[in-house]
Order: C-alpha cells, then structure tokens, then sequence
C-alpha cells in the first residue's frame, strides 16, 4: 500500500548519481511513485548523466547539457531531493544515517549504493604526477580539454574501449596521440586477432601510433610527468597521460562501514548486501563472482531491484550474458560468446578488406556458440539470440549471418523484419522490437526522439539507433522520413507548437492544465516538466482574472518562492527597489541573517543581497522579519531594475533614472512572463547601470529617454536594439508596460527577449509597441489588467498557515 503523505513514506536514500541508481530510481517512480520519501547524493556537481558519451563530451561534438539524462527539473518534478557536490564519507548501519563530507546526516529506512567504478591506476612509480588523470568523469574530460590546450603530446595506458576513446578525442583536440597496451591486441577480451589488427588499422589510419605489448614500469619527470619508462628499457616522452586500463569497482564506503565486500559489495540475487535494508548496484557489487562494467547487466539487476523494493513479485538476478556491441572511434564493432578459435570449434568466415568487413561465426558442432563481428552488425541481436540459445545452424541463419542473398539477408532493414518481437533491440535498456512496433502502431510514434522518450532506447550508448530507425522504416513505409525534421512541440508530450496551444486555450475555453492535454490529446497524460509550467504560464497569461494558478504546475523555485541550491537549503533576495536600500533594511537583514545562521550574504550582479543557506522550514520566518516584499529572484517575471544615482548625486547625470527606476519596479513587479526578465535605467549616456545587455534599458540624455530592448548580459551575449527615443517619464512607462504584454502574449515559454526580438523582428515589436498607438493602448490595458490580480507571495505565505504547513513544514520538498 502506497501513500502520498511524505510524513508516513519509508526513506529510501541513493548514494550515487549515476546511471545505474538513478536507473533504479526511474524504475521505482513509474512502478509505484508514491512509495519512498526519495534522497540522491552524488559526489559529482552535476545530474546524471550518460558516462558512455563523455567521449562525445571531450572531442568537443557534444556538452554537458546534450549528455544529460536527468536534468535538475526532472529530480524537483519527482520530488526528489538531490545533494550534488556532496560525499557520503560513513554509513551508520545501526542508527540508518549517512555521513556526509560537510558534516551532515541523511537519515534512511532503505540505502541504495550505486557509487560505480573508479579507473585502475596502474601502481608504478610516478602515478600521482601532476598531468596524469584517469577517464571516468566530466573533470577528467575537462582536464584532458585543458591539457590539449596547453601540451602538444598525450600518451593513453590501454588499449581497450576507454582507452580508444580517450586516444580519439584527444587526437580530435589536435594533440599527437600514443596508446599504450600491454596486450599483443587491442581490446582482447572482445576481438578476435583478426578483428582486433582491423580496428588498430582502422585508428592508425586517423593517426593515432600504437606500442603494443609494452608493460609500463615508471612515469616520469619531477613534479610533472614529462615521459614513460617501460619495462623493456624503452622511453616515451609525453607531456601527459590518461590512464584507461580498466575499472574496479568503487567499494570503499561500503568497506569502511563495515559491509561485506570482496573485489565488489557482496549481494545475492535481489542486490540485498548482507546488511538489512541495504542494497548494491552497478559496477560496485559484486554478484556470484561477476563484477559488471556494461550497461546492459547493471539495468537487469536495477529491474530486479527496483520491482523488490516495491513489493512486486520478481524472477531473481541470476547474472547475464554478455554481448557487446560498440561503435569504437566511428567503426561498429560485435561480439558474443565465444569469440576465441579453440580446438573443438570450427569457424565460419568472412573477411573482406576493401569493404572493412569481418565476420566469424563458431560452432561446436553445429551449435552456435559465439561469433565477432565487424562493420557490419546489422545481425548483432539475432547472433547474440542464438549464442545464447546455444541455436542449430541452419541454411537460413548461413545466410542472413554470412550473406548470400538467402530469405533472411538483405540489410538493416530486412534484418530487423526477421528478428522476433521478444528480440531486443536496446540491450543497454532491454527495449523489445515488440514494444517499440507496439508503440508505432497504436501510440503514433513516428520518430527515433518519440521512441527514446517512451522506451529509453538510443538514450545510453546509441548503439542501437539504425536498429530503432529501421524499424521505423519497416513499420510506417512512405510516411516515415528518417531525415525529415518532426513537427517540433513544446515538449515530447505533444507535436503541437506554442502557437497552436495558445489559440486553442483561447477559442476552445480551457481553463486547466489537464483540460489542455485532454482535448489536445497528449500523449503523456500528465506532461512533464517541460509542458506543465509552460501551459500554466499560458492559461494565466490568456486568462489573467479567471484562471487559478496550479502551483503543482511550476518549478519547486516558483512554488516555494526561494532558489533551491544544491545542499538543499534556499536563498531569500528580498527587494529593493532600484538598488537602493536603508539603514534600517540593512540591519535587519543583517540581524536575520545571524538569527537563521544564513551561511552568505552575497551582493548580486542586480544591485541587490542574496541570503544563501536559509533553511526550507526557516523561510516564512525569515521573510516575516524582514518585512520585506520578494525580489523574485527564483522567477520568470521582473528581477530587478538597476539603476545609477542619477542627477540626485551624479556631476554627469541629467534624468533621474533612480525615481524612474523605482517606478518601473514597483509597477511592474510579481508580473509572470515567459522567462526571466531585466531593466536597467541610466541617468544619462555614459551607461553605468549597463543599459545595453537588459531586456529592457532605459537612457537619460537632456531630451528625453532613449530605450533599449533584446539585450542580453548572460550565456547568449547580445547587445540590446534601440527601440524608441521618448520625451516623457509617462510615455516611457507606457512603452514599457506595451512592451512587456506584446512579449507575454508572444513569447515562447522559456524565450528569453534577447532570442525573441530576433524572432519576431525589432520592426514588429516597433510597429506593435511603440508606432501604432491604438495597438498600444490595448496592451497597456491588458497588462494592467493582469497587474491588478497580483499580490506579493511572500506575505501571502506569512498570512496563511495552512500554505506554511503543506509546503515548509514537511521534510521533503516535492520538486519539479
């Protein structure tokens, strides 16, 4: 029995943000989402994300935020409280505490560890030099960037899949790249010699250089590692090097808590550790035998764990059989089983060096046991089925595995026609061709983005993605156009755009969050964390006076009205107008920020104190000693307006930017709008308050004002567009308040106005804001309406306490 009262969930508490606990963790939340109060640490400042891809990460084709497979919104849509940066250093199995690095405590019903692998370093004099790294993280990826930048050489210890990658990301960021291996092949415990010489000239093709069979003995150089020495005498010079000869699991927390480990946590069948209520997972455990370092393994035992954690009957973990299929620097690779010629096996053939095509089939007897394929895989899935079901060759299999022209050959397409429905065709998630063609064929689904979002496959490694597109292919024919860009939604929830919701909220009514995905028809019932606060923006934008915010609807930030940081606690921003402040306001604030032990007060870039590390519990608390309204630095609406003294104080100034400031403030404050949004108001030309990177910037010169739109000071830097000189402090409000409302009603959820003054073109916005006067005074009407429904939420928080009690004064903060 489930229930949705955090005071009464059980505590469930993951320790690693990695694939496989976070995999665990997507699992729980769609087999019984209400069951466990949910707390991840994760020792990296980051969500999760794909670790297959950080070589994509560090030959510069993809970043952080493209790698991603929960971004932060997801863990505060699912309530989840995430600890980032932060160590688990002890578990307290008696008192069901973790001990965290800053001296915190989380407290547990059930402990999932999911801490992964560390990089084997190999233990040879010199190891711990300056320049030496191993390859497992997003600071290995951005050290490695920062020594391409810096040193011409780079030496990889490791000739395995790690090792290949790192060489060739390095290599692509302009660095003369050696790769070390102490085998006569490389990656030995999936290719066979013949495959293995291919792909070592497949890389010494893209100049990669190779010493094989060379056993490192010392690194070399004083306080930075200038060369190797190997055991044969020779010498490498190199001016860093990136060690990628294996993992081990990462089992040290366990050990020091005093759980049973080996080479990895110990866990029977159902990832039980011999502790209650403790659990292992991934590349850290250890299950009869076997440590794990692929993906495929790690999600079945997450399956098995993940139904045991929620009461669900489940077949027990009893260990998997491995294939690996990769696409190693760009060349598709595959083997399962036995891969190895060895008496009693006869192998099957064929090997062709213009095309870059090898393939071996073996058979004991006229059994299937094992096969290696390479540069073409298209049959990967139906030789890994009947390796392991130990499958008779027959004429037809002859055929569709080593060509011929038989029933069952004829590329991707016709290959995934011959697989069974019960085939997988996503070993990293275990997707089915069955459950993907159910999905086309009565879901609608049209396309690789659709089928990752319902079934997870491609997301991983993407080795499967000309599988997912074949079937595509196979499934819808004509209508399918695997490079035709899809009709592009506000999310993957819905193929309908912005436009198309927002006129039909207007001619059909609607009223709610759920009455807009019914009658739009989305295909997730309840959204996501993409479309929900986009259309509860858009419902309260269309129907200012009618419609009743859903705050279930918003990010945790808008829902609590503070910024949640990465330790949990929240940051206060109270406002003051214009940048300007008291006395008074100073010293209470300087006496809150003692009484609440707020861990900063931090002057930001916007004029204005931040208090960081205020307590959830403490905010209405610290917000009625205050006494002041909220800076809404958490939201999509008005932060701040920055202004210089102006000619109050200036020798330069002529207009009184700091009155005309505040007025702005004032007026347009606690407005909702599509993303965030800036002003700044100078007093005369010379722009100390940085007019030109503001969404909206005001300058004084003796005439008038000067006005500015589109500017933006962050990630997207743009200057800001003149839009209108005016003579008057009330036509400059005017224009301000048109502006605002057309960028409202216009506005892509998310848009920032430096992105939608491009969009729509400065000449429109003129037109509609400023020229036809008619046009403007409509706005102006409208955005006075909406102004006149708002109410500082702050002190709306201090007068209710039944808000005070639903949303401070539990433990966890249901995010979204």
């Amino acid at each position: 029995m489930t229930t949705n009262c955090s005071l009464c969930r059980e505590k469930l508490v993951l320790i690693g943000n990695g694939m496989a606990g976070m995999n665990v963790i997507e699992q729980i939340l769609k087999l019984q989402p209400h069951q466990y109060e949910i707390t991840v640490i994760g020792e990296e400042p980051h969500p999760n994300y794909n670790r297959i891809q950080l070589s994509y990460v560090l030959e510069g084709s993809k970043a952080l935020p493209d790698i991603v497979l929960n971004p932060l919104e997801w863990y505060a849509e699912n309530g989840i409280r995430l600890l980032i940066g932060t160590k688990a250093e002890r578990i307290d199995t008696e008192e069901k505490l973790v001990q965290l690095d800053n001296g915190d405590a989380v407290e547990y019903d059930k402990l999932i560890i999911a801490t992964g692998s560390k990089p084997f370093i190999l233990p040879v004099p010199g190891a711990d030099k300056e320049g030496v790294v191993g390859f497992r993280s997003i600071q290995d990826c951005e050290t490695m960037m920062e020594a391409a930048a810096a040193y011409p050489k780079a030496a990889v210890i490791g000739g395995g899949l790690l090792g290949l990658e790192a060489a060739r990301g390095l290599k692509e960021l302009g660095m003369e790249v050696t790769v070390i291996h102490l085998m006569d092949r490389l990656m030995e415990r999936q290719l066979d010699p013949v495959s293995a010489g291919m792909l070592k000239a497949e890389m010494e093709a893209r100049g990669l250089s190779f010493l094989m069979q060379a056993q490192t003995a010392e690194l070399l150089g004083d306080s930075r590692v200038t060369g190797i020495r190997f055991a044969d005498g020779r010498v490498l010079e190199t001016d860093f090097v990136v060690m990628a000869a294996g993992i081990k699991p990462n089992a040290e927390l366990a050990r020091a808590s005093g759980i049973p480990v080996n080479r990895g946590i110990l866990v029977d069948d159902y990832m039980r550790t011999e502790i209650e209520g403790i659990y292992a997972v991934g590349e850290c455990n250890e299950h009869r035998g076997m440590c794990y370092g692929l993906v495929a393994p790690l999600y079945e035992q997450g399956a098995v764990l993940a139904k045991h954690l929620c009461g669900i009957d489940t077949a027990p973990y009893t260990g998997s059989t491995v294939s690996t299929k990769l696409k190693v620097s760009g060349v598709d690779v595959f083997s399962a089983g036995e891969f190895l010629d060895a008496p009693g096996l006869t192998a099957l053939t064929v090997h062709d060096p213009w095309k870059k095509i090898y393939k071996k089939i073996l058979l004991r007897g006229n059994v299937i046991v094992g096969g290696v394929l390479f540069g073409d895989v298209a049959e990967s899935v139906r030789l890994a089925r009947w390796s392991a079901e130990q499958a008779e060759m027959t004429e037809d299999i002859h055929q569709a595995l080593m060509g011929g022209g038989g029933c069952c050959g004829g590329g991707k397409s016709n290959a995934v026609e011959a697989m069974a429905d019960e085939d997988i065709v996503c070993g990293c998630n275990g997707v089915t061709k069955g459950a993907i063609l159910a999905g086309i064929r009565n879901d609608g689904w049209a396309s690789v983005e659709e089928i990752k979002q319902h079934t997870g496959a491609t997301r991983s490694c993407g080795g499967c993605k000309p599988m997912v597109e074949a079937l595509l292919a196979s499934a819808l024919g004509a209508d399918y156009a695997a490079g035709a860009p899809a009709k592009a939604g506000i999310c993957g929830c819905t193929d309908k755009g912005r436009d198309e919701i927002v006129a039909a909220i207007r001619e059909k009514g609607l009223h709610s969050v759920r009455e807009v995905m019914n009658v739009l028809e989305w295909q997730e019932p309840e959204g996501c964390s993409k479309c929900r606060p986009a259309l509860n923006y858009y419902l309260g934008m269309i129907w200012p006076e009618e419609y009743e915010d859903e705050r279930e609807s918003r990010f945790v930030n808008e829902r609590l009205h503070a910024n949640i940081q990465k330790d949990g606690t929240f940051s206060v921003i109270p406002r003051m107008y214009g940048g300007v402040t008291s006395p008074s306001e100073l010293k209470k604030i300087a006496q809150v920020a003692e009484k609440y032990d707020v861990k900063m007060v931090k002057v930001t870039g916007g004029q204005r104190l931040d208090l960081l590390g205020v307590k959830k519990e403490d905010l209405p608390k610290v917000w009625e000693e205050l006494d002041m309204p909220s800076g809404y630095g958490y939201a999509k609406s008005l932060r701040t307006v920055k202004t210089c003294v102006g000619n109050r104080f200036c020798r330069f100034g002529t207009q009184d930017s700091i009155g005309v400031g505040i007025e702005l403030e004032k007026k347009f404050e606690r407005l909702w709008m599509p993303a965030k949004f800036k002003m700044a108001v100078n007093g005369c030309p010379r722009n100390c308050a940085e007019s030109g990177t503001k969404d909206f910037g005001v300058v004084g010169n003796d005439g008038g004002w000067d006005i500015f739109v589109g500017g933006n000071g962050g990630i997207k830097l743009r200057g800001a567009d003149l839009l209108c000189k005016v003579k008057t402090d009330e036509e400059l409000v005017d224009i301000c308040g048109a502006y605002i409302q057309f960028y409202r009603e216009t506005g892509r959820f998310g848009e920032r106005t430096s992105e939608w003054v491009e969009r729509m073109g400065l000449e429109a916005i003129r037109e509609a804001v400023v020229d036809n006067l008619e046009s403007r005074k409509a706005l102006v009407e409208r955005v006075e309406l909406a102004l006149a429904q708002l109410e500082d939420p702050w002190m709306k928080v201090r007068n209710d306490s039944g808000l005070q009690r639903s949303l401070y004064e539990n433990v966890a903060v249901r995010q979204l």
